[in-house]
């Protein structure tokens, strides 16, 4: 919350989305690239980095532990790499606002490190469960201290010796996946994790790319401790988490027609897409080519009439952090828009499945929540003011809702849309979307 206010989001009705454009670089990239280049030999250098409060909070925290890092200017940052064993302990908690990732995947390195530390979060941080990975982390010789009810702050006391092991995820979670592998390069002797699903493989193809060899066979991911990183050269594609929302905004808009840049299509992150063409979208792909072991692409999207689905629950794990957007475009799509398998929602920044049936139910849609999902039924949007509370992705959500809708849309509580999305307004109505911004006093 600034000081002058809390933000909201003002977004008239109507309009199309035309144009080309280039959205953010990827949060998920963003992070893991600071983390391996921090903990690397030599020099990283980094192009398309996100300069997002969430991403920016890794970054600090690095630097907090001795890495020097030179940067961010327009997306470009030189690690100059402190090797495996060589950051030092900062002068208080690390403070990571309102990040998960950074929370969850520096629980694993903070794991192996030769002195104490402690991570500390926001209001809605600290209410995320931790256990996830802190349970398991104990499991390979970790000491770490929660809450009582297993959230932040995480209390991590060093040293220990770490050991490897084989770790059967209950629930896929990129997050608690890459937490171990993290931690693993610390153990003694070999981390194994199974997931139940696939889940996005950023973490084993970055550790690739800094040289570090990772198995990976049958939903089963594997590295041995001891080993080191290399410095390299990375270009972050644009995030398709925040490409999701013009996906939706120009697939649900009349005489549509946009063009995404160099868009990450890593295989474990294109749900969305999948979800949408099932829902009758009009998505082209082109110009699919590698950077650094990360597919990209560009999009060109055009206005199609979207049908409610049952969305298959194998992409429910690929789709994740795009919900929000996707139950936006059930409520434009003619019939019933089915989701199950999802109950990561309600764990995430807000509990996503109550926060968007809440809003979309605002705007006089049918959407009723479920345990693990929602059901839609398709038709209209009316305008009128909703709640983000403080979750990014829901307040994107909604502006694009506006696009459809037979009234104003007012969103409250806005300002953290700056951890992922820097100028979200900026573009969106650059591309076409009637929004402005509003401060309280």
């Amino acid at each position: 919350m600034s000081a002058s206010g809390k933000l909201s989001f003002e977004v008239k009705p109507g309009g199309s989305l035309r144009g080309s454009l280039r959205v953010p670089g990827d949060k998920s990239i963003s992070h893991r690239a600071i983390m391996l280049g921090s903990l690397a030999d030599g020099v990283t250098s980094i192009r398309g980095f996100l300069e997002g409060e969430d991403s920016l909070a890794t970054l600090r925290a690095f630097r907090r532990m001795g890495v020097a890092i030179e940067g961010p200017v327009e997306g470009r940052v030189v690690i100059h790499g402190a090797g495996l064993h060589g950051l030092r302990q900062p002068d208080g908690p690390l403070e990571l606002g309102n990040s998960g990732t950074s929370m969850r995947l520096l629980a694993g390195l903070m794991s192996g490190q030769a002195f104490p530390v402690t991570l500390c979060g926001d209001a809605s941080l600290s209410s995320r469960p931790m256990r996830r990975v802190t349970d398991p982390l104990s499991r390979m010789g970790a000491s770490i201290l929660t809450e009582e009810g297993g959230t932040a702050p995480l209390a991590i006391h060093g040293p220990v010796r770490l050991k490897g092991m084989e770790y059967a995820m209950p629930v896929a979670s990129a997050q608690v996946k890459s937490c171990l592998l993290l931690a693993g390069l610390y153990a003694d002797g070999r981390t194994c994790v199974t997931e139940p699903a696939p889940t996005r493989d950023h973490t084993e193809r970055m550790l690739r790319g800094f040289g570090y060899p990772v198995e990976s066979a049958g939903g089963r991911i594997c590295l041995q401790g001891g080993g080191t990183l290399n410095g390299c050269e990375l270009d972050i594609p644009a995030d398709i988490s925040s490409a999701a929302f013009f996906i939706v905004g120009a697939s649900i808009a009349a005489n549509s027609e946009l063009e995404l840049r160099h868009v990450g299509m890593n295989p474990t992150r294109i749900g969305v897409i999948n979800i949408l063409r099932l829902m009758g979208a009009d998505i082209e792909v082109m110009h699919e080519h590698n950077i650094g072991g990360e597919p990209v692409a560009d999009l060109l999207v055009r206005s199609a009439p979207l049908r409610g689905i049952e969305i298959p629950v194998g992409q429910v794990p690929l789709a994740i952090d795009e919900f929000p957007a996707i139950f936006v475009a059930a409520a434009c799509a003619q019939g019933t828009t089915v989701l199950t398998g999802a109950e990561e929602l309600r764990v995430k920044e807000s509990d996503r499945i109550q926060v968007m049936a809440e809003g979309l139910q605002r705007l006089g849609v049918d959407a009723r929540p479920t345990a693990d999902g929602m059901i839609i039924e398709g038709g209209g949007i009316s305008g009128g003011e909703v709640d983000s509370h403080g979750d990014h992705r829901i307040a994107m959500a909604f502006a694009i809702a506006a696009l459809r809708a037979g009234g104003p849309i007012e969103i409250a509580d806005c300002d953290n849309v700056n951890t992922s999305f820097p100028a979200f307004t900026d573009i969106a109505g650059g591309a076409g979307l009637f929004i402005s911004e509003r401060r309280e006093i």
